[in-house]
């Protein structure tokens, strides 16, 4: 079952202005590791999803942390139909990602394990990504 909100406020929403870099959520926080976009993109929830479970059947031992949720209401209007009739129904619910946003994190595993996770996870997604450790201090 795909990500969506349990309820909104408001059903449709406008399309916005994707521009700018993460400032909140670009650090591994959680796992050992981490999947960090590199570009500006809106993220079906059913492509999270899909990417959790190819995490999760990779590395069953494995704990994974999907760190972006899809709470933007993508609207479509049906096929062959004529101009005007107002704005279309909401077809699916979307994450707003932006560059630096980290959108899985894995731990749990060795490093060669989540690398392999990772990247089974990477093509899946319509974004570049890059693969991250958590930093010490």
């Amino acid at each position: 079952m795909p990500l969506m909100p349990r309820r909104v406020k408001f059903r449709k929403e406008h399309r916005g202005v994707l521009r700018g870099r993460a400032t909140r959520g670009n650090r591994v926080d959680f796992g050992d590791y981490g999947l960090q976009c590199l570009d500006l993109a809106w993220i079906p929830g059913r492509t999270l999803e899909a990417g959790r479970v190819a995490a999760a059947r990779t590395a069953p031992e494995a704990k994974v942390w999907v760190r972006v949720f899809p709470h933007k209401p993508i609207t479509a209007k049906p096929a062959e139909t004529r101009m005007g009739k107002g704005k279309g129904e909401p077809e699916y619910y979307a994450a707003v990602v932006r560059p630096g946003n980290v959108l899985y994190e894995i731990s749990g595993v060795p490093e060669s394990t989540a690398l392999l996770a990772m990247n089974r996870v990477a093509h899946k997604l319509p974004v570049r990504v890059r693969f991250v450790r958590r930093r010490t201090h």
